[in-house]
């Protein structure tokens, strides 16, 4: 066996996927290129795809696998974190990649997909497994599933023992309460719910799924991860870049749906949730679900939420566009592009302390962090100085700088007794020297694997739109009076600062 081989047989002692198909849906799509075939060459130089292997790229584009091969070698040289690329490992992958063109609704399409995947069985030794990733725009879901379910090509999930079928779906699920569920039932017509895996790529990031290990095999920390010793928790999602050629999507999105809803509402039940009774996916989706069910409805008479939507301003030294002049966006549009939000979990741990949300576009720079913010010490012993100790903050960095950073306060050096609040740091990249597996990668892995651990079950996602969709039914029909409301290269509106200086507390800024 040579080394290649090696890489793909062994996987260095890491459990290896099983033998499968993945086909890809809309594979001509900028996800494919960008982030889904970096994530399988890199899955394949670490040892962690099967020997039986095979990738499909469905799509309407006219041309050969020849031509998908190279264009996709570009992309994974652009793109990989495994520079450069191994060519001998390149030649093997490469072999395993196929390209069928068809459109989603063609009847002959999906049969001669059936006839390429019986001849790949038999080839590459696939079994019959399958994985399918659909990177369309979800009003394509229920069609492509109902196409699949039509021809034979997925499994009723009670009968799969020798051969399964997977479906792994991109957000948004549903736009709305009524818009996910009856999207649901759609989807449930053809597919099993054990058979949806609804891919939030931010649960496939190292410093994501760290949080658990931190919370839960670090005693110090836990014993003191409730209201008794936490103040307040922020987490913030700011990004510089604005919505550049998106504006169609943007239009009918909006910040809310596009980050609020999963990624924060991810990240802020994994930071919530009570430990699980095992590391079983359904054990750890099961206390997420009961975190986002247990967030008190947002009362329309308080101070709680915050809309914003970027002016032109500057970005370091560089002047950009606002919102409005962006391309394919409304000129009086009032969709939002900053969202604040005050959340409160009724529950035993967490009751009385605040979760402030933040998310924006056209911020001074990038960054999503989680801040536990613990409450201060009794400010006596250093009131004669006027030195009052800061408070304790623990920092969870998700990007960029991964890491983890803890806020403690110590003496200055000198004869008077200043207090100086100092940071112990942790990152990623120069604890461990190498870079961090992509997100995808994780997740499409998981599924291979059939670990449902960092996919969103449909009861969370519920749960989180019966939270929201109020909201944004208010906002639907109450205009904003005041947008654009803040300046590209600033944090954000005003009135999201005011949101916490009422009670006493301000934003924490990278």
């Amino acid at each position: 066996m040579n080394n290649i081989d090696s890489l793909f047989e062994k996987g260095f002692g890491k459990k290896i996927a099983e033998p499968c198909i993945l086909v890809i849906f809309g594979a001509t799509g900028d996800l494919t290129a960008r982030k889904l075939f970096p994530a399988l060459y890199n899955l394949a130089n670490d040892g962690l795809l099967p020997a039986n292997f095979a990738c499909i790229a469905f799509a309407r584009r006219d041309k050969t696998s020849e031509d998908f091969r190279n264009e996709m070698k570009t992309a994974v040289e652009r793109f990989s974190r495994c520079k450069p690329v191994n060519e001998e490992l390149w030649d093997k992958f490469s072999k395993q990649i196929f390209y069928h063109r068809s459109d989603f609704q063609d009847d002959n399409g999906y049969e001669e997909l059936k006839t390429l995947m019986a001849k790949i069985d038999c080839e590459h030794g696939t079994k019959g497994n399958r994985v399918y990733y659909l990177s369309t725009p979800p009003s394509d879901f229920p069609l492509i599933a109902e196409k699949l379910k039509q021809h034979d090509l997925v499994y009723d999930h009670h009968h799969e023992q020798e051969r399964w079928s997977r479906m792994i779906i991109e957000k948004p699920f549903g736009n709305d309460i009524n818009s996910a569920i009856a999207l649901q039932q759609q989807m449930t017509q053809f597919l099993d719910e054990e058979q949806i895996y609804r891919i939030d790529h931010y649960l496939g990031k190292e410093t994501v799924q760290n949080l658990f290990v931190f919370r839960f095999s670090n005693p110090i920390f836990e014993a003191i991860w409730n209201n008794h010793h936490i103040d307040h928790v922020q987490i913030s999602v700011s990004e510089d870049l604005g919505i550049g050629s998106r504006g169609k999507f943007w239009e009918e999105a909006g910040m809310l749906r596009d980050i609020i809803q999963n990624h924060m509402m991810q990240l802020l039940s994994i930071v919530a949730m009570e430990p699980p009774t095992s590391m079983k996916a359904d054990s750890i989706r099961s206390e997420k679900v009961k975190v986002v069910e247990s967030i008190r409805p947002i009362n329309p008479n308080e101070f709680n939420r915050v809309r914003g939507q970027y002016d032109e301003g500057y970005i370091g030294k560089d002047k950009v566009i606002g919102y409005r002049s962006e391309e394919n966006v409304s000129p009086t549009s009032n969709v939002e592009t900053f969202v604040a939000l005050k959340l409160f979990i009724d529950n035993w741990r967490w009751s009385g302390v605040p979760f402030y949300l933040r998310s924006g576009k056209r911020m001074p720079e990038r960054d999503t962090e989680i801040a536990i913010v613990f409450k201060k010490a009794p400010g006596f012993l250093f009131q004669q100085d006027d030195y009052a100790p800061d408070a304790n903050t623990l920092v969870i960095r998700i990007q960029p700088n991964e890491g983890i950073a803890l806020k403690i306060n110590c003496k200055a050096p000198g004869i008077t007794t200043p207090l100086h609040p100092v940071e112990m740091d942790f990152l990623y990249g120069s604890t461990f020297g190498s870079p961090s597996p992509e997100a995808y990668e994780r997740l499409i892995c998981d599924c291979i694997n059939g670990d449902a651990t960092l996919f969103a079950r449909v009861d969370e996602v519920l749960a989180s739109w019966k939270l929201l969709t109020p909201i944004i039914e208010e906002w639907k029909n109450t205009p904003p009076k005041n947008f654009p409301n803040y300046a590209a290269g600033t944090w954000g509106p005003a009135e999201a600062n005011q949101m916490l200086q009422v009670d006493g507390r301000a934003w924490r800024t990278p």
